[in-house]
């Protein structure tokens, strides 16, 4: 076998500083603000690492354990070059990537990305800590090889502002196929922030707080994270406090978020499809409590209230209120899919989200583009005219008075809430004396689905003029197709020549709960 050709420390620091993004600068969002914020290595020496052991040699290099440190790393960190290396100012281990005992270090992907191969990393009595653009996958607690007690990333025991940011995090099963968690806080870790990462094919998400008794954990925030084909723990969060926000939950099987005895958890603008029983206390009758706004509720199914089993839809009301003590800005819960699509997971070119649906900044050193990319589809976005009149965003009207047939008629509708004696269906069955309404002014959805995949032109009719700030978005990538304030009697859309299994009408706000008599689709001739 060839030889690994070892590169100087000298050459590694030079290499890496070429390499580095122009996104190290970027700052966190969230809880890891606060407690003096998370800066990482900033300002320390930048060293290149291709093994796990070349890792923990540049841990075990610096003069002391708290001398900052810029780790990039590149290639596959697996078991057969991941060893324990000792020194003065670290603390490391033979079969997972150990960051204890220290402080103020950045671990950043570059290049053709860092793939950690069923090896973990363990943070413990750690602070001022960032992870960046890695791939972490198949780390196991039972069968061969073991690592980290089978958690992708796992904190415990007076952990410290820590930015894990960028990543993608995966395993291949649940706890019977020998994997644990993807992302776990326990025994007091503290001001966490995970952000624009992918954690999916799991059994468990992940916790904060490994037990009834581990109680001094938290306040952390998730935004802008994919959480997809997980089975529970988005996360399960024990006495803490958590805020969750412009996060895309796709193929959540048994339970989401989850607090319980105590914990607290602010979901907002997140975007939850195709799952189960999203957001409640389960699995026991000690409550947590949950503060909703702006969420978007898309195929849920809800189980019934028992004894260990209280989820907070159909309807989700707000339990408590909970303050954020940091700045942020939200994206539209409509286009939640679209920009965590573009944004969310490692050696995807580190792009985030500008607050307004639009992605911005990134690196070609994360391993993508660095183009910023719009919500907008490829068509044109325009919206025609309507005798109610109101505003809409777009180009000029399109569309000829040949209009065809209403599609909409032959398919079939969904929505986020319906009130009593309406119906999602009776938007798409052409009487105009039937309506759906939703349970709130705000937040709401009907969707038109099932009626073929082209078209070009939308109208909506509304009973009355309650509906103040709308959009039509494409459901299948959420794209805005159009937007604007009030529809009236009606509002004719042309929004190009596009094609989708499912058109939605994001009710933005409203005076009151609107009533949508009709949400008709034309493929009309040009």
């Amino acid at each position: 076998m060839k030889a690994k050709t070892k590169i100087p420390v000298a050459l590694g620091a030079l290499l890496g500083s070429l390499l580095a993004p122009t996104w190290a600068s970027a700052q966190p969002v969230g809880y890891a603000t606060l407690n003096g914020g998370t800066t990482g290595g900033a300002g320390g020496q930048v060293v290149y690492a291709t093994t796990g052991t070349e890792i923990h040699k540049a841990l075990c290099n610096r003069a002391s354990k708290s001398t900052p440190i810029i780790i990039h790393v590149e290639g596959t960190i697996n078991h057969g070059n991941t060893s324990k290396v000792s020194g003065s100012s670290c603390n490391t281990a033979d079969d997972k990537i150990e960051i204890k005992d220290v402080s103020n270090i950045s671990i950043i992907g570059v290049g053709r990305g860092a793939l950690f191969d069923q090896i973990g990393i363990h943070l413990r009595n750690s602070s001022n800590i960032i992870l960046q653009n890695l791939h972490v996958r198949n780390v196991k607690k039972s069968g061969s090889p073991t690592s980290n007690g089978g958690d992708a990333i796992g904190m415990e025991s007076n952990v410290r502002n820590v930015w894990a940011d960028h990543l993608t995090l995966e395993a291949s099963g649940g706890e019977s196929e020998g994997y644990d968690a993807l992302f776990d806080i326990k025994a007091s870790t503290k001001y966490v922030t995970l952000s624009y990462s992918i954690l999916r094919n799991s059994g468990r998400g992940g916790l904060v707080g490994s037990s009834d008794s581990d109680s001094d954990n938290g306040p952390i925030t998730f935004h802008h994270n994919l959480y997809e084909n997980l089975d529970s723990r988005t996360p399960l969060l024990r006495h803490g406090t958590a805020h969750s926000f412009n996060n895309h939950f796709r193929g959540i099987k048994k339970s989401g978020m989850n607090p319980r005895i105590g914990g607290r958890i602010k979901a907002e603008n997140n975007y939850f499809e195709d799952s189960k029983d999203v957001l409640g206390t389960f699995y026991t009758n000690d409550m947590g409590y949950w503060d909703v706004r702006g969420n978007i509720y898309s195929n849920i199914t809800w189980t019934n209230d028992k004894d260990k089993n209280h989820p907070a839809g159909p309807n989700p009301k707000s339990t408590t209120s909970i303050s954020i003590p940091y700045s942020y800005k939200l994206d539209d819960a409509g286009c939640v899919p679209q920009i965590v699509l573009a944004t969310a997971g490692a050696n995807k070119g580190m792009l985030r989200s500008d607050g307004n649906c639009q992605s911005q900044g990134g690196s070609s050193s994360g391993g993508g583009s660095s183009s910023s990319s719009s919500s907008s589809s490829s068509g044109s976005s325009s919206s025609g005219g309507s005798s109610s009149g109101g505003s809409s965003s777009g180009g000029s009207s399109g569309g000829s008075s040949d209009l065809g047939p209403n599609l909409a008629l032959s398919g079939d509708a969904d929505g986020s809430s319906k009130a009593s004696g309406t119906s999602y269906g009776n938007a798409v069955d052409g009487d105009l004396q039937t309506y759906w309404q939703p349970n709130s002014s705000s937040g709401e959805r009907i969707s038109a689905k099932k009626f073929g995949d082209n078209f070009n032109t939308v109208i909506i009719r509304e009973i009355g003029n309650a509906v103040q700030n709308w959009r039509l978005v494409n459901h299948d990538t959420g794209a805005q197709l159009a937007s604007g304030n009030g529809i009236g009697s009606s509002k004719k859309i042309y929004v190009g020549n596009v094609s989708m299994k499912k058109v939605d009408l994001m009710i933005d706000s409203a005076s009151s709960a609107p009533r949508i008599a009709e949400f008709e689709v034309y493929n009309a001739s040009q």
